[in-house]
């Protein structure tokens, strides 16, 4: 007869009762069984999200299209548009090369010319748009209110309304000031910053509204002044409006054709937008490839731009627009 040590058996019916415990739990307790991923029908997923991606797929093709057709017409050595309708079935840089060897139309210089003339003009909004919505934001002056409503209304109208009256304008300076008046790039600039300078000081005053004038009284009371609070204080704080508003006027000097057109004569001030029109203006001598190409390279600069940019655009353009 065999005989059982007790401390076997001790432990045989502890084993026994926490068996019993753990299905006495699960008889109490049953676990959840993880339901199976229904799958949406497919009526219901287009009416949800699948016209969006629908739409959001028609959007980037009708956006990325023209780019892509734009950069064959440039590698397309027949030279005409109609001859790119297969995309890349001809790829030559010649027009590349030709694009800087025309004697009578400078590329070169007319890129230099719209770099320098866009990003002084640039450089001039953020600057002078800066210091106005600094005013408007933090002084209390008589006639505050009237000047940012004026600002508002100025706007509605597009400077080309304008462009008699400052033609006129700038031939009356070039009897006194040669060097601003017609065909300088100076006054070229003096009027995009003109036109450029409403809608930025406004876009300007709405971000500036966002910092707290807390920061303007304890400056003041460690007797900073306003010049070295706006340049100090205030300018670092409101560096992504200041970002945006430098990309649009650059962007905007760059597209701009009709003004720079009639106050630039000589060719070798003229910018891209002026210049680029010249190898398509003349019926017996188009040349869409050569355009093409030279489009394709002024792409540069504010591609370049918003690339360095962009990490303040976003922000730029959402804070100002809540108080």
């Amino acid at each position: 007869m065999a005989v059982t040590a007790p401390g076997s058996t001790l432990i045989a019916g502890e084993q026994t009762t926490a068996v019993g415990s753990a299905r006495l739990r699960r008889q109490r307790y049953p676990r959840a069984e993880k339901p199976a991923l229904a799958r949406r029908p497919f009526k219901k997923w287009w009416r949800e999200t699948g016209w969006r991606h629908l739409v959001g797929a028609g959007v980037v093709v009708f956006s990325v299209f023209p780019l892509v057709y734009v950069l064959s017409a440039s590698l397309n050595p027949g030279g005409t548009l109609i001859s790119a309708n297969s995309l890349f079935s001809r790829v030559s840089l010649g027009s590349y090369v030709e694009l800087f060897n025309r004697p009578q139309q400078p590329y070169a210089a007319w890129f230099l010319n719209t770099l320098f003339i866009g990003l002084t003009a640039s450089a001039g909004s953020v600057l002078l748009g800066a210091l106005a919505a600094y005013a408007f934001s933090r002084m209390r002056f008589t006639g505050r209110r009237v000047g940012l409503i004026t600002l508002v209304l100025v706007q509605m109208f597009p400077q080309l309304l304008a462009m008699v009256a400052i033609f006129l304008l700038m031939m009356g300076i070039s009897e006194v000031f040669p060097a601003i008046g017609l065909n300088s790039q100076i006054g070229l600039i003096m009027v995009y910053l003109g036109g450029a300078l409403g809608v930025n000081t406004y876009l300007m005053y709405g971000f500036f509204n966002t910092v707290p004038t807390s920061i303007d009284e304890a400056a003041h009371i460690d007797g900073a002044g306003h010049a070295r609070i706006f340049f100090t204080i205030i300018l670092p704080l409101v560096s992504p409006i200041l970002a945006v508003v430098a990309l649009l006027s650059l962007v905007a000097s760059l597209s701009e054709f009709v003004i720079a057109s009639v106050l630039l004569r000589d060719p070798e001030r003229q910018t891209l937008a002026v210049g680029l029109f010249q190898f398509i203006s003349q019926e017996t001598s188009q040349n869409w490839s050569v355009f093409a190409a030279g489009a394709v390279l002024a792409a540069v600069i504010p591609v370049a731009l918003f690339l360095l940019l962009q990490r303040y655009i976003v922000s730029g353009l959402t804070a100002g627009s809540v108080k």
